[in-house]
């Protein structure tokens, strides 16, 4: 069956890095968008990233310049470097391709 998995989430201090991944399987992730959104406490979840088939990327207003999102279609994976990280980008963070989401990994920014 179709899976997203979201990993490397963690505590990191503001001024600091995380790199999450999104590894797919059950279905052909070389032909999907992907997307990563973030649902900080008591609020929406938002579109952080995306990145086309092609390599293509789009990113919110607040993360452009400290996020970067690329793909890995021999390992079916999906990665969202942040870097300079604020206590603001605190977030359960997910991936999502149409009609499918994962389970969301956990990022918290605080000394």
């Amino acid at each position: 069956q179709v899976q997203l998995v979201e990993s490397g989430g963690g505590l990191v201090q503001p001024g600091g890095s995380l790199r999450l991944s999104c590894t797919a399987s059950g279905f052909t992730f070389s032909t999907y968008p992907i997307t990563w959104y973030r649902r900080a406490p008591g609020k929406e979840r938002k579109l952080v990233a995306s990145i086309t088939t092609t390599g293509s990327t789009n990113y919110a207003e607040s993360v452009k310049g400290r996020f970067t999102i690329s793909r890995d279609n021999a390992k079916n994976t999906v990665y969202l470097q942040m870097n300079s990280l604020k206590p603001e980008d605190t977030a359960v963070y997910y991936c999502y391709t149409l009609p499918y989401w994962g389970q969301g990994t956990q990022v918290t920014v605080s000394s």
